[in-house]
């Protein structure tokens, strides 16, 4: 008797074990499946950020396409003071040199003529009443932010020529055309007004449109979608009635010729 108690005991423990272990077999499959559920839907929502549409194929934030650092702080007006600073000296500049028609170098003499002589009758008024002359800094220009601006420069003209090489020798009808039309809208804006003025509206324009863009960034990639698909449509009728004749009566044969 005691031995078939036993045995029921120890079927009983085993029956139960069983069930505990499928409750926790079946607990691991289900979290292993909502951690596989958790990755797909990562993973979707990942390819979906993936395929939402950037104006001009943009996949960097505006901040690092105005080139990171000072000069795109200013821009987007990330300390306020500094880039109303900014602003401010460009539209006084403008207003001083365009609508008063005030010139340069006068500007520059004249500016010269009231600091020197304004601090020449401070430190004269200061000895004359036995107080300290005042404390005139240097100015010097730092020579390495100099040399960095200069490389840059150096380094964005040099691949302007490398596009302009490769437009000229004619392998991409299609940027070729894109930078004569950029052209000549450019030399009837420029017979419009000045340099100066020009020079203004560019900075004004800076100032005014990666801030707004960064602030409703997502409906103007929407609306710039549906525009550069219009226009890719437009592209290929013009490519297929224009183009394209116009590509295939320029003589080859010579060409082919020489090569030969």
């Amino acid at each position: 008797m005691v031995d078939e108690h036993k045995h029921e005991e120890s079927t009983g423990e085993s029956f139960l074990e069983k069930i505990v272990e499928k409750i926790h077999g079946h607990g691991d499959s289900s979290s292993l499946s909502d951690s596989d559920d958790d990755k797909k839907s990562s993973s979707s929502s990942s390819s979906f950020k993936s395929k939402i549409y950037r104006l001009f194929g943009r996949e960097k934030p505006v901040h690092k396409v105005l080139g990171g650092g000072k000069p795109a702080d200013i821009f987007l007006w990330r300390n306020k003071k500094v880039s109303g600073g900014v602003f401010g000296a460009v539209t006084a500049s403008w207003i001083l040199f365009e609508l008063i028609e005030y010139h340069l170098l006068p500007f520059l003499c004249h500016f010269l003529i009231i600091a020197l002589a304004a601090l020449f009758l401070w430190s004269n008024a200061c000895t004359f009443i036995h107080k300290a002359t005042p404390h005139i800094p240097e100015v010097h220009i730092p020579e390495d932010p100099v040399l960095h601006f200069v490389s840059g420069l150096r380094i964005e003209i040099n691949r302007g020529f490398t596009v302009l090489r490769n437009i000229a020798s004619g392998r991409d009808l299609k940027k070729f055309i894109l930078v004569i039309t950029g052209l000549w809208v450019l030399s009837v804006i420029g017979s419009c007004c000045n340099f100066l003025t020009l020079f203004y509206t560019a900075m004004v324009l800076l100032f005014t449109i990666p801030v707004l863009y960064e602030k409703y960034e997502d409906k103007v990639d929407a609306f710039g979608e549906k525009a550069m698909k219009e226009i890719k449509k437009q592209y290929a009728v013009l490519d297929e009635k224009v183009l394209s004749k116009v590509m295939s009566k320029i003589p080859r044969g010579a060409l082919n010729k020489k090569k030969d």
